[in-house]
């Protein structure tokens, strides 16, 4: 699958199925153990709630399904939402586990694919990504991982070193871009953040380059000035290329859990957001998390991390998702 819907003609490198095979074993196995919460629910907990032969679906079955639901990051809401449909197909007849784990599997693949995963691009001109999250969610190196991705498949690649806090967040982006090999705009620690954006957003149209990344400060989602600063920060972008920020991506850390709820909320309601990055999630066991996110905020994941390399980044599929659901030999 290409990483992006549109992308420059690059010659094609040959690759072994092996490759292939390796990369596509890492993401599912990442997958699958940030799904270890709703494969416990689902696997061990929801079988002890039934008989060998099934169970008849009356209000007090679908009391104790829904509290076993809702252990899981999946959320009250969606957790209803399963048990409302089970209780109108099935009540008064017996319902057997794969009848409830095929419900499952279709709301959360009906919530997670609404609003299509596909990353935008200008349909001319820079692309502009303005990334926001919390400070230690993984945004710096979100941020190099994707420019490294677009810098592979042949893309012109500005970055703009917006986190002006934090000294060591410039310091790092400008490693980062020198081993990746794309370019920066960078300002004295302190300076107005609008002002990179600025630099940055002009640069990327004057010099035709294809995409321009634009780093912000973490912040909470509940200091309402930062916030303020964010709307600001896409006013300025938008004075050079009318249309940006085409995305507004919030990398939330997968090993939060139920705490990204929180930080969907404040950060959508004040930047905008069209999207998520997933970090961490080779790290966590709370992938599950982005259920309630996307049906409660619509916000599509896009990316997902994979990894501490570079390369440890991959387009965020909602199928493979909803299979982590099932143990593995399903």
């Amino acid at each position: 699958m290409a990483f992006w819907n549109r992308k420059k003609e690059q010659p094609k490198a040959e690759s072994s199925g092996a490759d292939e095979s390796t990369k596509s074993a890492g993401v599912w196995g990442s997958i699958k153990s940030a799904l270890s919460g709703f494969r416990k629910a689902l696997n061990t907990d929801i079988r002890d709630l039934l008989k060998s032969d099934g169970d008849l679906v009356d209000d007090e079955f679908l009391k104790r399904l829904f509290a076993l639901l809702v252990r899981t990051d999946m959320g009250g809401p969606m957790a209803k939402q399963i048990c409302e449909r089970i209780g109108n197909e099935f009540r008064a007849r017996k319902v057997q586990f794969s009848d409830i784990v095929s419900i499952v599997r279709g709301e959360i693949r009906q919530a997670l694919t609404q609003q299509g995963t596909e990353i935008k691009r200008a349909e001319s001109g820079p692309t502009v990504y303005l990334v926001v999250g919390v400070n230690g969610s993984g945004k710096t190196t979100s941020i190099a991982k994707l420019a490294h991705k677009l810098t592979q498949e042949g893309n012109r690649v500005l970055l703009g070193a917006g986190d002006t806090f934090r000294a060591a967040a410039v310091e790092q982006l400008t490693i980062w871009s020198e081993r990746i090999g794309c370019d920066i705009v960078t300002a004295k620690s302190g300076s107005d953040p609008g002002m990179v954006a600025f630099q940055a957003s002009q640069r990327a149209a004057a010099e035709n380059y294809d995409v321009c990344i634009i780093d912000t400060a973490g912040r909470l989602q509940t200091q309402s000035n930062l916030m303020q600063e964010l709307q600001k920060i896409r006013r300025v972008i938008a004075k050079h290329i009318p249309e940006a920020p085409h995305e507004v991506l919030l990398v939330l850390d997968a090993t939060a859990g139920q705490n990204a709820i929180s930080q969907a909320r404040g950060f959508s309601e004040a930047a905008g957001c069209t999207g998520i990055i997933l970090a961490k999630i080779d790290g966590s066991a709370k992938g599950g998390v982005i259920v309630p996110i996307c049906q409660q905020f619509n916000l599509p994941v896009k990316l997902v991390g994979l990894g501490e390399k570079l390369g440890d980044m991959a387009i965020f599929d909602p199928e493979e998702f909803v299979k982590g659901l099932l143990d593995d030999e399903n």
